[in-house]
């Protein structure tokens, strides 16, 4: 995440078009990173989610993002996993597989570990996700 979001100037390109960032290319001996995804075209784009949760105080089980975009994909995502809490934001960083300009929409998933007879609930009050391209939610 200590890249993220990019720049205002925008996230340096590789290959063709890294002759736009002339100041990145004046150094030597760079690392460099690329985040990929399984499948075709394998192009992923980093996010930033951050969830609050609201409801009992603690309860054990898992959150999940499922993302879905306008062709029919969809894209699974655990954020949290454990002892869940209504009093923290829960915060990940996804290489999302799915463009944000051809997400449809973004489903919150909660599964509880264990069965019980309380009905306890645990729901998202909040779910903000920041794009890293242009820094918009």
């Amino acid at each position: 995440g200590d890249c993220f979001p990019c720049p205002q100037e925008g996230c340096p390109m590789m290959g063709h078009y890294a002759d736009r960032f002339p100041a990145k290319l004046q150094r030597v001996n760079q690392m460099y990173f690329l985040n990929t995804a399984a499948d075709p075209p394998f192009a992923t784009w980093r996010q930033k989610v951050f969830v609050k949760l609201s409801g009992v105080k603690k309860m054990s089980g898992d959150i999940n993002l499922v993302f879905y975009d306008t062709e029919g994909n969809t894209k699974e995502y655990e954020i949290a996993s454990g002892v869940l809490s209504q009093d923290k934001v829960y915060t990940k960083y996804l290489d999302v597989e799915i463009d944000p300009k051809n997400t449809k929409k973004i489903e919150f998933l909660w599964n509880k570990a264990i069965f019980t007879l309380l009905w306890a609930r645990l729901g998202a009050e909040t779910v903000n996700i920041v794009h890293g391209e242009d820094g918009h939610r």
